[in-house]
């Protein structure tokens, strides 16, 4: 059974830094590709990063390039999302998602999500 299980959100001051973890289990990174969503309220979920572990590809959506770092540790079987200089308009539900292929860049791509985590940015 796929499970994705996400960790290390919390609330922070704008401008600070947090590191998000998504644990998978249930499969190996080895053809599947992870992604990274957040979903803030009255908002569609949007796609923030994505990797692919085996491959080394990454994805950045503009709003975050050059702020946001996603990496894997192939070992751990976890993928994790390092958000500096965050902004208010970053906090969201975030949630990390699977799908089969290299770099997924459509929320239907992805067949298993975990529960998310809440990040919350003050200004």
């Amino acid at each position: 059974e796929v499970q994705l299980v996400e960790s290390g959100g919390g609330l922070v001051q704008a401008g600070g830094s947090l590191r998000l973890s998504c644990a998978a289990s249930g499969f190996t990174f080895d053809d599947y590709a992870i992604g990274w969503f957040r979903q803030a309220p009255g908002k569609e979920r949007e796609e923030v990063s994505c990797i692919s572990p085996s491959h080394g590809s990454t994805y950045y959506a503009d709003s975050v390039k050059g702020r946001f770092t996603i990496s894997s540790d192939n070992a751990k079987n976890t993928v994790y999302l390092q958000m500096n200089s965050l902004k208010p308009e970053d906090t969201a539900v975030y949630y990390c998602a699977v799908g089969l292929g290299q770099l997924l860049l459509h929320r239907d791509d992805y067949d298993y999500w975990g529960q998310g985590t809440q990040v919350t940015v003050s200004s």
